[in-house]
């Protein structure tokens, strides 16, 4: 989710050009910046950690040339934390080639240790490195870029967003891209790569979005696109009417939808980092969790706050249930002033999107003092808590603009499902076999967020039917929790009286709250609990309430007649993983309402991004 911007013209301002499209995809997030400028003697490169204006300072105090063509790049650090020699862009061994990336290399290690082996030497702690060192291998062997990217890309495996420069082809461009979004703009004598359309929308607005395995080669006069094998492919030229507002929000009103609809990119992007496609087991070397640091536990505590909080009660949900460890939920402003039983026997995971949290910082510090280990889920290399943990596992959400949590949450998730997995398979309660089930479920994950998000016009003609006072969210199980979630969006953004029960709790005081008129929506995706969960919803609809159910498509539709004024269906699929499924159409009910009341979606009232105070 970091900004790329490649320029190459007849006209010397290279480097302005690249400098301003940077500036323009800020709003994404990042933690350092560079560039590359190709010149007639070689290829000039320079980066900062920190803020652009770091850079720009940088480059004015040492009279960086203007050029003709170059690359430019932000970064949100994902391997290797926030700094200079982190930063892109990333030479090949010689210095002939020059590249930028946005995704993950997944086997990046294992090309790695192989280049290391042929002599190889490496500056950084990246992934994005290894890439121009085999480009360059290749390259060497007959000088030709286009064959030498696509044998490169070919070992790698992953997610990427490629800009690449040849010190020896000064006057050419190169991009690829595979999962990540990259476009190619057409202007006049001079053309551009970009990673979102912001960066070059105040010179063209016509650009070639390109596909997986597309490379991209460019120089002043044309455009060529060719695929892995050499041959020409024609893409279509599309023609932006977006402002330059909404096209920092990829044609999308508000932040949040942009980012509920990324959902599907970076669940990929953080399940892709934990599984290999010939191991059945995630890959958990790096966390430093044996077996026999699990069998040495006697609790593990998860501590969180908000969003966070609702993912670790998930997480313990499936812990205990599959793999059989005891773990308690505390929010974060509690347990610290609680005086919690910690020691030496006793892991503490902390979860956290920024890994700055004020509250969870300090659990986490007050655990280390009192002797048990610390493992951080954060989305922020470099934070506080991925650098005071002792273990870290990272999400790969990239940078979550709005301030209601809707990606960071989906990988957080995610992180769950990884983590349950490893737990149980450390301790003999998940066979290999069983693991390889699962991650065939895992990895239709996107593709099934895709699917319920191609609901979202019919989720809106729901939302836009109601006008609720109140609104409870019920279910059972892992169902509850999903509650819990949606009744928190609908709090933040369309500041709406909203309450999460288990269902088996509405006899015992809150059913007296239903009066006619009240949305209660109703979470169905447990199959042993659906009859028990379709019977409470009876007790609230035979109390006048509205009832919106929102249920896996293997539940029997002959339940919900009668008791279902709307139905929301979403694809069926391993139990352990419909609380990330469910909780999608949840987003846009509570997005969709904010929208139908006028309230600022992107940035709701007496809220913060990141509560870094108590």
């Amino acid at each position: 989710m970091c900004g790329i911007i490649g320029y190459i013209g007849r006209e010397e301002k290279a480097s302005d050009m690249i400098m301003e499209g940077l500036a323009k995809l800020e709003y994404r997030g990042y933690d350092s910046a560079g560039i590359a400028l190709a010149t007639p003697s070689g290829i000039l490169v320079e980066k900062t950690k920190g803020k652009l204006v770091n850079l720009a300072d940088h480059l004015a105090q040492i009279g960086f040339p203007k050029g003709y063509a170059g690359i430019g790049h932000t970064r949100w650090a994902t391997h290797g934390e926030p700094s200079d020699i982190n930063a892109h862009p990333h030479w090949s061994q010689n210095h002939d080639v020059v590249v930028v990336h946005n995704g993950i290399i997944e086997n990046y290690m294992q090309l790695r240790q192989e280049l290391l082996q042929n002599g190889d030497t490496f500056l950084s702690e990246t992934d994005t490195e290894i890439i121009p060192h085999i480009i360059a291998q290749y390259y060497e062997k007959d000088r030709d870029p286009v064959r030498a990217i696509s044998q490169a890309i070919s070992r790698m495996r992953g997610s990427y967003a490629l800009g690449i420069m040849f010190a020896d082809r000064p006057g050419e461009l190169y991009a690829a891209r595979k999962d990540s979004p990259l476009v190619v703009g057409l202007g006049r004598h001079e053309n551009y790569i970009a990673s979102d359309i912001p960066a070059v929308l105040s010179h063209t607005r016509d650009v070639y979005f390109l596909e997986d395995y597309d490379i991209a080669i460019l120089d002043t006069e044309q455009i060529r696109i060719v695929d892995r094998a050499g041959h020409s492919v024609s893409r279509d030229v599309f023609h932006v009417t977006w402002d330059v507002a909404a096209a920092e929000k990829g044609g999308f009103p508000h932040f949040m939808l942009k980012e509920i609809h990324e959902q599907p990119h970076v669940v990929r992007e953080t399940l892709n980092s934990r599984l290999l496609d010939d191991v059945d087991a995630p890959k958990m070397e790096d966390l430093g969790i044996s077996k026999e640091v699990l069998d040495g536990l006697k609790r593990i505590y998860m501590v969180a706050c908000g969003t966070s909080y609702h993912a670790a009660m998930v997480g313990k949900y499936l812990i205990e249930r599959v793999a059989r460890l005891s773990t308690i939920v505390e929010t974060a402003s509690e347990f610290r002033y609680r005086d919690p039983i910690i020691d030496e026997k006793t892991l503490v995971i902390v979860v956290s999107q920024s890994g700055e949290t004020a509250d969870t910082l300090a659990a986490l510090r007050m655990s280390k003092q009192a002797g048990a280990k610390v493992l951080g889920i954060v989305n922020v290399v470099g934070s506080s808590i991925s650098r005071e943990a002792d273990y870290v596992f990272y999400t790969w959400a990239g940078p979550e603009i709005a301030v209601a949590s809707t990606k960071a949450y989906s990988c957080q998730l995610a992180a769950m499902y990884l983590l349950t997995a490893h737990f149980a398979m450390l301790r003999g309660k998940m066979t290999p076999e069983e693991f390889h089930e699962l991650k065939g479920d895992l990895i239709g994950l996107p593709a099934k967020i895709g699917e319920i998000l191609n609901q979202e016009e019919e989720i809106k003609k729901i939302v836009d039917a109601v006008d609720p006072l109140n609104v409870f969210y019920v279910g059972r199980g892992l169902d509850y929790y999903t509650g819990m979630e949606g009744s928190l969006k609908l709090k933040e953004i369309a500041y709406l009286h909203s309450e999460a029960y288990a269902a088996g709790e509405l006899k015992h005081g809150p059913i007296a709250m239903i009066e006619p008129g009240t949305l209660v929506i109703g979470i169905v995706t447990q199959k042993s609990l659906v009859e028990k969960t379709i019977s409470n919803l009876k007790e609230v609809k035979a109390r006048g309430a509205q009832v919106l159910c929102i249920a896996t498509e293997d539940v029997d539709p002959s339940l919900m007649d009668g008791v279902a004024d709307e139905r929301i269906i979403i694809p069926a699929g391993n139990w352990m993983f419909t609380s990330l499924l469910a909780n999608i159409p949840q987003q846009l009910i509570a997005y969709y309402m904010s929208v139908k009341k006028g309230y600022d979606v992107d940035k709701p009232r007496n809220l913060a991004k990141s509560v870094t105070v108590e």
